[in-house]
């Protein structure tokens, strides 16, 4: 088992900026790879960010490449999630996940620990 907390969520005006944090507990961090999902209300909840276990490759989606990057600290079971040049429609609850895959993936169903979310506002 895996324990996922996020923190680092609020309020921001557009263009600006936050970092998220996900520290886990439980099992070896450097085991899994990381990702970070969002959901914002009425809608469902889509891929943000994926980082390999040794922080050699990272993805992202469409909606935040270039504005978002993620970064994880193995000696601090931490991932994190620096969002800049926000947009009101990067408003949702952000969430981490752990992966076991050996492979990269956006697909949530291969994601098997997941932490409660953050929620992020962004105001125009």
């Amino acid at each position: 088992q895996v324990q996922l907390v996020e923190s680092g969520g609020g309020l921001v005006q557009a263009g600006g900026s936050l970092k998220l944090s996900c520290t886990a507990s439980g099992r070896a961090f450097d085991n899994y790879i990381m990702g970070w999902f969002r959901q914002a209300r009425g809608k469902e909840r889509e891929f943000v960010a994926g980082i390999r276990r040794s922080a050699d490759n990272t993805w992202y989606g469409d909606a935040v490449k270039g504005r978002f990057i993620i970064s994880r600290d193995n000696a601090k079971n931490t991932v994190y999630l620096q969002m800049n040049n926000l947009k009101p429609e990067d408003t949702a609850v952000y969430y981490c996940a752990a992966s076991g895959r050996y492979y990269d993936t956006r697909l949530q169903s291969a994601f098997d620990y997941w932490g409660q979310g953050t929620q992020v506002a962004v105001s125009s």
